[in-house]
């Protein structure tokens, strides 16, 4: 299964992709996380202790994997996309691994950017090929599907925080990805404080064929949490807001038996 949750910056995307990832790897599945983040705090999320996070090289900074080639514009890819993964990823909680890809610098226009080339063309094969849990933790914005880097994925959490700047980009987010073929998309609103927010929020998107698939509360615990550098499943792990992403996982876990395991 392909998890791909993106959204406007500050909604809570690495939040909702890091809890999940733990709650499957803590049930036994093989997890590959993926930060595609330009922030790159999805470490931070996961738990993954500083001395890991020193080893971590974002995959973009990695230029001696990029060769140029015949021709302008031209460039080959060693090691090959394939490897990347097995060879860059780093060990974090409950045995599940994190690859780093960081930003993406956008080129002059008329121009190849190599490290795009590279991160479009990794995603793909790791959506395509790999057999395990794969969920990434898109940059804020739109950017990402615009350059094609969401194509092969199983799944789009689509996170919105109740404010109108945040359900405009989620509803250009949904638009896209219908572009690019993908299929199952949710959109799942995080920092809810009342149920007035619900309604409000069910009613401007009642005619995006998009269902409000969970509801996230506002949790303060979640803010002390990342004031203190902690995961906020290490550091609580029964406040409000993770029980109900664990909530959101049971759900996601039955949809994977639907969708994925006949």
């Amino acid at each position: 299964m392909k998890i791909a949750i993106s959204g406007k910056g500050g909604v809570g995307k690495t939040l909702v992709a890091g809890i999940l990832a733990r709650m499957f790897a803590r049930d036994g599945f093989k997890v590959l996380a993926i930060d595609n983040d330009s922030a790159m705090n999805l470490s931070y999320t996961l738990g993954i202790d500083e001395k890991t996070k020193a080893q971590i090289v974002p995959i973009k900074e990695m230029k001696s994997m990029i060769v140029k080639g015949a021709g302008s514009g031209v460039y080959n890819i060693n090691p090959t996309v394939s490897d990347i993964p097995d060879k860059y990823k780093v060990s974090g909680p409950d045995g599940l691994q994190l690859l780093v890809l960081g930003g993406i610098e956008e080129p002059a226009t008329g121009c190849l950017c190599p490290e795009n080339a590279i991160i479009r063309t990794l995603l793909y094969n790791l959506f395509i090929k790999r057999d395990e849990v794969v969920i990434v933790d898109f940059e804020a914005g739109i950017e990402h599907l615009g350059r094609g880097t969401a194509k092969g994925i199983d799944l789009m959490l689509v996170i919105t925080e109740p404010s109108q700047k945040s359900l405009d980009l989620c509803h250009k987010i949904i638009e896209l990805s219908k572009k690019l073929g993908v299929i199952n998309i949710y959109l799942i609103a995080n920092k809810i404080t009342d149920e007035s927010q619900q309604e409000i929020i069910n009613k401007k998107t009642q005619n995006w064929k998009v269902p409000l698939y969970h509801i996230i509360p506002f949790d303060p615990d979640i803010g002390k949490a990342d004031l203190e550098g902690s995961s906020p499943i290490d550091y609580n792990s029964n406040s409000e807001g993770i029980l109900s992403i664990k909530s959101l996982y049971e759900k996601l876990k039955l949809l994977k038996q639907e969708l994925f395991d006949l």
